[in-house]
């Protein structure tokens, strides 16, 4: 599942590890991004136990990726009404957590 760009971060789950060092409650972090308190503390445990395995949430500069690599995504980005970033996240993201990087990249002789 792609992660859910929530107030500005990569994820709710980022938004909300982000609140709550900003010192909101459960209840607040809910209401701010509207879920459930239960899903607040849910994605929270998550964030714990991928602890060190997950992205650190930061988000890639516009200078990381070659101004035609951005031109080709930016109508994809369109029709999905979201930046050209937060697709390439989504596309990171999806790739990493889906372990799909050998079925993205053909060059499995190569990584031999």
């Amino acid at each position: 599942m792609a992660a859910k760009e929530t107030l500005g971060y990569v994820s709710r789950t980022a938004a909300i590890v982000a609140l709550r060092k900003e010192g909101l409650s459960s209840e607040s972090i809910a209401r701010r991004i509207g879920i459930d308190v239960k899903t607040v503390s849910a994605l929270e445990c998550s964030a714990r136990r991928w602890h060190g395995k997950a992205p650190n949430f930061v988000r890639p500069s516009a200078g990381s990726f070659p101004v035609g690599v951005r031109e080709r995504l930016r109508p994809h980005a369109r029709a999905r009404d979201i930046s050209v970033d937060a697709l390439i996240r989504r596309l990171i993201e999806t790739v990493a957590f889906g372990n799909l990087v050998d079925a993205v990249l053909d060059d499995a002789e190569a990584a031999a």
